[in-house]
């Protein structure tokens, strides 16, 4: 294990399994303690969802680099710095400790939208995999009122941690926020600064070979302390789907799977493990 320095200077710890092709996935590789998987599974989650895709990437002959950014995050929360440009920084960063100049990198929901910032700002990647997340219609303006709507709750809770409930997947308003308002801030100040995002002008700059899947019924939904938001995944796919062909893009809808149900392991190493060897034991 290594360790990464961080665009404000904390520290990562770094995994590396296997040998072949580097693929960054940024996932923690440990596996979940019985109540952590107890409470995943109510959500509808994988528990234990890195420790399984980094082993079976790796056992399928590449060299994963693997670290828990999303949960560094929450221990060490940056709400004043967390920009597109300091995620695709700490990204570079997690490949350096690891010695991988040249690497994949394979991202769900909003690491694969860090996927596609870091994408466009270096040209060390030979692949590119977004999972729950379109590099084409992105929903960056009602993210950035989910997340807003998201540390309003924390900053009302900030004195007193809400009662815990049993959640029903796919039901946002049965769910109570536990974050607290530096832990919801730093997404607040990244989807702020993806406002006016160019798209098109990014694509444009990836000159990797590219893949992008959710779940046919990935789209989410919000109630009125959500500020109604709807947030289309499975539906700009959908909608941009030819023109992303166009561009070299391999795209899959997995059928009667949602933003939960796609991000599992069982669901995610059918699509990406054979694209990965596809195109990068070609090159």
């Amino acid at each position: 294990m290594v360790t990464a320095r961080l665009h404000d200077g904390s520290s990562l710890e770094v995994s590396v399994l296997g040998d072949g092709p580097t693929v960054l996935v940024p996932l923690g590789t440990a596996e979940a303690d019985e109540a952590t998987a107890e409470q995943a599974r109510a959500w509808g989650a994988d528990p234990d969802l890195g420790h399984t895709l980094a082993t079976a990437l790796a056992a399928a002959g590449f060299r994963v680099v693997a670290a828990d950014y999303e949960g560094h995050l929450a221990r060490h929360p940056k709400p004043r710095t967390l920009t597109a440009s300091a995620v695709a920084a700490d990204l570079l960063a997690l490949a350096d400790a690891a010695g991988a100049d040249r690497f994949a990198y394979y991202g769900y929901s909003w690491l694969a939208l860090a996927g596609l910032q870091l994408a466009t700002r270096t040209d060390r990647l030979t692949a590119l995999a977004m999972g729950g997340f379109p590099p084409l219609g992105g929903p960056y303006g009602p993210m950035l009122a989910v997340t807003r709507a998201t540390h309003r709750m924390a900053l009302a809770h900030a004195d007193r941690r809400p009662d815990p409930v049993v959640p029903v997947p796919g039901d946002w308003d049965t769910v109570e926020v536990a974050l607290d308002q530096d832990q919801t801030g730093q997404y607040v100040t990244l989807y702020e600064s993806l406002q006016g995002f160019d798209e098109r002008a990014a694509l444009d700059r990836v000159d990797v070979p590219c893949l992008v899947f959710a779940g046919e019924n990935d789209n989410i939904t919000y109630g009125a302390k959500w500020d109604d938001a709807h947030v289309a995944i499975a539906d700009a796919i959908q909608r941009h789907r030819a023109e992303l062909g166009e561009r070299g893009w391999t795209v899959e809808l997995v059928p009667d799977t949602d933003h939960m149900s796609a991000m599992r392991a069982r669901t995610v190493l059918p699509v990406l493990t054979p694209w990965l060897e596809s195109v990068l034991r070609r090159r």
